[in-house]
């Protein structure tokens, strides 16, 4: 295990090199660089809508599931003469 934290420690960047990495954005993007982190913004707005959206859908499917199998479970007691009072087992 150490050895794992050892071969993480050494790709982590340290304060150093995220100053130079960060100049060197600066120095390549520089005006656009505001425009640039404005898109990313809306980017991660848009993809934690759409995960929002999916599980409100994976929600209403659940819940349709769910009510298609009452439906079954009492039509298998209406079909078999079981009342809801009645136990299998």
């Amino acid at each position: 295990m150490a050895g794992h934290l050892q071969y993480l420690a050494f790709w982590t960047p340290g304060p150093i090199e995220i100053i130079v990495i960060l100049s060197i954005l600066v120095l390549l993007f520089g005006r656009r660089l505001p425009e640039i982190a404005r898109n990313v913004g809306k980017s991660f707005t848009e993809l934690k809508k759409g995960i929002n959206e999916a599980k409100e859908t994976q929600d209403d499917v659940m819940d349709d599931v769910r009510k298609v199998k009452d439906d079954v479970v009492d039509q298998a007691k209406e079909a078999t003469g079981l009342s809801d009072s009645d136990q299998i087992g």
